[in-house]
């Protein structure tokens, strides 16, 4: 495959922190790709750099097989950057928002015209064209932000958490749209905290920490590579210690979580680990309502790299 990003050897320092250190990935034309990392790990800095928003130390970044720079006009036409902040002009209505920020790359009218009702249908805002941004909801008013940086038909989009604070109907239609936008040609760079729209949507993961890449390749391929190979969540009817000390003796117990009356089981191998407990839950007359095992999802993978610690 084609590559429309290579970022090789980029390292960037702000005074006695290294914020990127030595990366080096490519984007390949189509995908979407998950940029992933907890807060404070290079994700906003690296896209930055990319972007030739910031100057960095060393390295060196190619878009569309062209050196990146803050004058690269001719490659930033070909971008489309929708940021978690919403940017749109509070005097215009949705129809001419879209309509002015494609307006920058597009200047033919009838063109022009035409690009802006195919964003407005990929983002499901036909019957709001004349409304202000105060009057749209918070779902609304995020994919009228879409629009507005795709409009131009860019073929690199970088999304940055566009699902924030919205209803799950406006979600779906979000990510329909970016799924859309894949389908038609455009390669993707998405960053988000839920892992579970990661999973739907992206072809290929990379997961930073500390400024460098601690993960890479696709969800199934990552969740392979878990220690933690089931989770088995039990509610049980009361909880004491002694049944807790017992839970712990099992084989191939990683962690014992409790909240309130749920236990969290995670296990590094996979032998008969729901049978087991069973029985020693039936052995110990201890009754639960409810018990079911699962794979590690990429959640957990994420938190088995990254940590549990809150960052900030």
């Amino acid at each position: 495959m084609e590559n429309v990003i290579e970022v090789k050897n980029l390292t960037k320092e702000y005074k006695n922190l290294k914020a990127i250190d030595n990366l080096s990935f490519n984007v390949y034309e189509g995908e979407i790709l998950g940029l992933l990392g907890p807060n404070g790990s290079g994700k906003s800095t690296t896209i930055n750099c990319i972007l030739s928003l910031l100057n960095y130390q060393s390295g060196n970044i190619k878009i569309f097989s062209k050196k990146m720079e803050p004058n690269s006009y001719d490659i930033k036409k070909d971008i489309g950057v929708i940021f978690q902040d919403v940017a749109v002009f509070n005097e215009l209505t949705v129809y001419e928002n879209i309509d002015y920020f494609c307006g920058l790359y597009i200047k033919d009218k009838i063109l022009r015209k035409e690009y802006v009702f195919d964003a407005i249908k990929l983002v499901g805002l036909e019957d709001f064209v004349k409304f202000y941004p105060k009057q749209l909801s918070g779902g609304l008013l995020r994919r009228l932000n879409i629009a507005c940086g795709i409009a131009h038909k860019p073929r690199l989009i970088f999304l940055d958490e566009p699902t924030v604070a919205v209803d799950p109907q406006s979600r779906n239609n979000i990510l329909d749209g970016i799924k859309q936008l894949r389908d038609n040609g455009a390669t993707i760079i998405y960053t988000t905290h839920y892992m579970e729209e990661v999973e739907l949507l992206c072809d290929r993961i990379i997961i930073l920490d500390k400024g460098k890449i601690i993960a890479e390749g696709s969800s199934d391929e990552l969740k392979k590579n878990a220690t933690t190979v089931e989770k088995i969540t039990v509610e049980l009817t009361s909880i004491t210690k002694e049944i807790i000390d017992k839970i712990e003796t099992l084989k191939n117990i990683d962690d014992v979580y409790i909240n309130d009356n749920i236990v969290v089981i995670t296990y590094k191998k996979d032998a008969n680990n729901l049978e087991k407990l069973i029985d020693l839950l039936k052995d110990n007359n201890v009754s639960y309502n409810s018990i079911f095992s699962e794979r590690p999802t990429l959640n957990d993978v994420f938190l088995e790299l990254t940590g549990k610690d809150l960052r900030d």
